[in-house]
């Protein structure tokens, strides 16, 4: 029954992929469909209009395989080792700055998510107390 709510919940998540498309297309929208679907589902998520728990399951499947999706890309670059030739240690300066820098913005987007989700908490209680 598990596979069926996980098959279920992806297909949700590849809707919003189709829907994110189509308004990109729609838009003539400088970003990819597939980022203005995310976003569209980050909205309704937020506005608690689609609830966590149709998604939670198929997203962490679809997570645990993530990795495997960088592999075609990651192979894809031997038949273009000619752009890459005599820059070696540019990359290099290129791949560390960009990494530190995703690691720095990562850790502040996840503490301030983590207060604004106390102070949330903190103020319907507060609230919920004052009536």
């Amino acid at each position: 029954m598990k596979i069926i709510r996980i098959i279920v919940q992806v297909g949700l998540l590849y809707l919003f992929y189709l829907a994110g498309d189509y308004v990109q297309q729609l838009l003539h929208l400088p970003i990819p469909g597939s980022i203005v679907g995310l976003l569209l589902l980050f909205v309704l998520l937020l506005c608690k209009i689609v609830p966590i728990r149709w998604i939670e399951n198929g997203s962490t499947a679809v997570q645990s395989y993530l990795p495997l999706f960088f592999i075609p890309a990651t192979a894809g670059i031997v038949n273009h080792l000619g752009i890459f030739s005599g820059k070696g240690l540019m990359l290099i300066v290129i791949i560390i700055i960009s990494t530190a820098l995703t690691m720095v913005v990562a850790a502040h987007s996840s503490q301030w998510l983590a207060g604004w989700s106390t102070r949330s908490k903190r103020d319907n209680r507060e609230k919920g107390k004052a009536i």
